[in-house]
């Protein structure tokens, strides 16, 4: 099954009055000085895709300045089918649809998924962990709507615990039932994430491999609730952490009151990056770093190809700026020519005569 996408048109969306933009089914360069509107565009084609964006805008802020709404309009082609996704935004409020009739954002992930890249990502393996946890959940929810569920269904669950851990009335028997809802939900998410780091971790190990040779990179998950079993089996392993969880709640209560704050589950695990055995956050050479997350990402493409079946769309908002020759080079070869991607540049210099001559490229505003 191949999936392209075709044509993104956009009205009274952020910096465009009106803007039409027809994508190759290889490579797409919008090139153009900063301000130009490049990454607006990359953010419409995430948001028709996997039915969020990495800036996390209100609705309002979707509006061009001194209009009441705005429309943004993606079409799909593939397999014989014709596909329009539809964002609008009006009275702070968004809305999607599908083929002209209104949908939630869940019925706008993993038609096309999508793979974004940008400058901010380059920092994954330094920060928080929060960040690491984001990065297997957003792509987590485009393969899978049960995945999606578990980690909304998780997250109220977090939140509305923490409220009421946070009531001075608050008392270790108030928090039966919730332990249960929470440990429920906080089990099966875990599985899933197991699930999908194993898939993320082979690719990441065999692509830094390439880039880096000789040294050999891993990404492992640390629970929150101790080691983890080593089992096959699906149900056990979440009945195991269930029970495990349950406990842990029990042990931290008093805790928990005094601090406001749920302190164990999936929310407050940790993915960590290592290099030859040591950890990357801590150890490794920004170079090395910086390495890890293009292999990060070169994962999340072949597993989304993997998963769905269908090749997802590469979206690349100026991160070549930030990588040295040799990684601009390595990550686009690891890509490969059959993935459909968007890039944005200020400089066609950071490209090869050859990828020049394959791509369709965009001016936007002064040439560069």
């Amino acid at each position: 099954m191949t999936i392209f996408a075709r044509d993104l048109s956009v009205a009274h969306y952020r910096s465009f009055d009106s803007y039409r933009l027809a994508l190759d089914e290889g490579v797409t360069i919008l090139a153009g000085p900063n301000a130009a509107g490049k990454t607006n565009l990359i953010e419409a084609l995430q948001l028709l895709t996997s039915g969020a964006s990495f800036r996390h805008p209100t609705a309002a802020e979707l509006v061009h300045d001194g209009v009441g709404s705005c429309k943004v309009e993606l079409r799909l082609e593939g397999d014989g089918r014709v596909l329009d996704m539809g964002l609008s935004a009006e009275d702070g409020k968004r809305s999607f649809s599908r083929n002209g009739k209104r949908c939630s954002a869940a019925d706008v992930r993993g038609v096309l998924p999508s793979v974004l890249f940008c400058p901010d990502h380059l920092d994954m393996v330094k920060r928080g962990a929060s960040v690491r946890r984001a990065a297997l959940d957003d792509f987590g929810m485009q393969l899978s709507a049960r995945y999606a569920d578990l980690a909304s269904t998780y997250g109220r669950c977090v939140t509305q615990r923490n409220a009421l851990l946070k009531e001075t009335w608050c008392c270790r028997e108030m928090l039966g039932a919730w332990n249960d809802s929470i440990a429920r939900a906080g089990s099966a998410l875990l599985v899933h994430r197991l699930a999908l780091l194993d898939r993320l971790a082979g690719h990441v190990h065999t692509a830094y491999g390439q880039v880096a040779s000789g040294e050999a990179a891993n990404v492992t998950y640390a629970s929150t609730l101790g080691d983890l079993p080593q089992v096959e089996d699906r149900e056990e392993l979440k009945g195991w952490a269930y029970e495990r969880m349950l406990a842990a709640l029990d042990e931290h209560a008093d805790e928990e009151i005094r601090r406001g704050v749920t302190l164990v589950g999936p929310h407050r695990d940790e993915i960590e990056f290592t290099v030859a055995g040591r950890s990357a956050r801590s150890f490794a050479s920004q170079g090395q770093q910086r390495t890890l997350v293009l292999s990060w990402k070169v994962a999340e493409v072949a597993v989304a190809r993997d998963v769905l079946g269908t090749a997802p769309l590469l979206l690349l908002d100026d991160v070549m700026s930030e990588l040295d020759g040799e990684r601009r080079g390595a990550f686009l070869r690891l890509i490969g020519d059959d993935i459909q991607t968007v890039i944005t540049t200020t400089n066609l210099g950071y490209f090869t005569d050859d990828l020049l001559d394959r791509a369709k490229v965009v001016s936007m505003g002064e040439t560069c």
